[in-house]
């Protein structure tokens, strides 16, 4: 393997492969050498997204499921969900790496390495990536690898951090009993003791689902914890069905106020290093495609890839914080948040709102769906600064 890269893209998962993909399908990059770097050789199916989008995309041919309607599901309310212009979308974490790396394959230009990135620094006419016997060069790196555990970094400074986590059963089942039509994007019709929590039910045909149990808490469970939350809430919600488990996941994504680094000088930062995990949701799919896309107009232009934050990055910062203050402080439980807002709002209002593309107007309206007694306070202390770790609340 040479030593030197037009473009070397560290960490080969959602964000380095989505940016990869767009490469791809631009002539600017035909004569690029590029690079792209994982410790892993990514042919197992570790992940699911699932996502919502207007337009299809550039992954639009490994949507293996799509649904025009979701139901949100709480103890005090039940709605079925139109989500017109958006349309929920599902793609399976082995089809996404397949596709990219095969169409990659044939590209003479992109090389893969399957190796550990213990360093990524910039030098005076480029960046440098350190291998355990290697270094190399480029005149940019694009990078989607935390070098220091998210949750340690994130605590450092921020005043806020919850795990989303997550496990998830695939299974079939031997008798029709899912709506495929539909699905269940959160069902909080379950135990709340540990903290935000709901059910996710993402049905691919009458007899197969994906059923997937989410947590927004500061620990972690034991394992045997999610599988008898799942398997409790099939027997509850379907009866006595006899199914098998095809395929299981799990993962965690960090839910903080913490800033993370775009980058610096020929170092671009992507996914969770680079802050495109949404803070108070934890969803990542539409805002790393959005910074993917960004990435190749601006090199294609030859403008600087770094950007400061716009004022609406800085607004929706400042909501995820205050929704952020108000579950890690108990203020008021998820499952009542999120059922005020959906309930008080037009799904495409809410979905807009998630995905930091909602007006003044949709903003004041979500904000005048929940408790102003409890968001009001909590939006003063992230206005002003005040740290949580002070006993302010």
């Amino acid at each position: 393997m040479k030593s030197q890269y037009d473009y070397i893209i560290t960490g080969a998962g959602l964000a380095g492969l989505s940016l990869l993909m767009r490469m791809m399908q631009h002539p600017f990059f035909d004569t690029a050498q590029i690079l792209v770097i994982d410790a892993a050789q990514k042919n197992t199916n570790d992940r699911t997204w699932c996502f919502w989008e207007k337009e299809p995309d550039i992954f639009e041919p490994i949507v293996i499921k799509k649904w025009d309607h979701v139901s949100f599901i709480a103890p005090s309310y039940k709605s079925e969900l139109n989500l017109s212009p958006f349309v929920y979308k599902m793609i399976r974490g082995i089809d996404l790496y397949t596709h990219v790396l095969s169409l990659a394959a044939s590209k003479s230009n992109i090389t893969f390495c399957t190796e550990r990135v213990l360093s990524v620094q910039n030098t005076q006419t480029g960046a440098r990536v350190q291998l355990k016997n290697q270094t190399l060069t480029a005149n940019k790196v694009f990078n989607s690898i935390l070098f220091e555990p998210v949750n340690v970094l994130a605590q450092k400074s921020s005043d806020y951090f919850l795990w989303q986590h997550f496990k998830g059963y695939e299974i079939k089942t031997e008798t029709p009993v899912f709506n495929d039509g539909v699905a269940t994007l959160m069902d909080f019709t379950v135990d709340q003791s540990n903290g935000t929590t709901f059910m996710y039910v993402m049905p691919t045909s009458s007899t197969t689902a994906l059923v997937e149990y989410t947590l927004f808490t500061e620990n972690l469970l034991a394992d045997k914890d999610y599988n008898e939350a799942i398997q409790a809430y099939i027997q509850k919600t379907y009866g006595a069905v006899v199914y098998s488990i095809t395929h299981q996941e799990f993962g965690q994504i960090p839910m903080t106020n913490f800033c993370f680094s775009g980058g610096a000088g020929n170092i671009i930062n992507m996914g969770v290093a680079g802050g495109q995990v949404k803070g108070s949701s934890g969803y990542a799919f539409h805002f790393i495609q959005e910074k993917t896309k960004a990435i190749i107009a601006d090199v294609v232009a030859q403008k600087n890839p770094l950007r400061t934050p716009s004022f609406s990055q800085k607004k929706f910062g400042l909501y995820d914080a205050v929704l952020l203050r108000v579950l890690q402080d108990k203020k008021l439980d998820g499952a009542t948040i999120f059922t005020q807002i959906f309930s008080k709002n037009p799904p495409d209002r809410v979905f807009r709102f998630l995905n930091n593309e909602s007006s003044l107007i949709d903003d004041l309206y979500i904000m005048a769906s929940v408790p102003t007694h409890i968001f009001l306070p909590a939006a003063l202390y992230a206005l002003l600064g005040v740290k949580r770790r002070r006993g302010l609340n």
